[in-house]
């Protein structure tokens, strides 16, 4: 199990069926606060790398979710709908937002590492 990073500040895990999970990292939800609401997007539906799949909602903001991989959503976060606080609680486990079957695999290979994501932080 891999885990990447984007310059949106969204983790892509990549799983070894041919899936990845995706989730905002905690610098996301550090400078977005607390998260009242999440706009996750419909099982089935696909998207290509970078377009927005949904939206995340805090007291200070609100911010685009983008789809870091091209693919077809697979899953979403049924219990982040229900508890939106799970982004801010658990980010990188329990606050994920949706699974995506992977198109591209090789698109991950664009994607950040999180010695890179940390220095895209230090110099931000």
């Amino acid at each position: 199990m891999t885990i990447k990073y984007t310059p949106d500040h969204e983790w892509v895990q990549i799983n070894a069926d041919g899936t990845a999970t995706v989730g905002i990292t905690v610098h996301a939800q550090d400078a977005l606060g607390d998260v009242v609401f999440v706009d996750l997007p419909d099982v089935g539906k696909s998207f290509a790398a970078k377009e927005v799949a949904g939206v995340v909602e805090s007291v200070k903001a609100a911010a685009d979710v983008y789809a870091p991989v091209s693919g077809e959503i697979v899953e979403v976060n049924e219990a982040l709908r229900d508890d939106p606080s799970l982004a801010n609680t658990d980010p990188l486990k329990a606050g994920w937002f949706f699974k995506v079957k992977l198109s591209n695999p090789s698109e991950t290979d664009g994607l950040m590492d999180s010695t890179a994501y940390d220095e895209l932080l230090k110099n931000s």
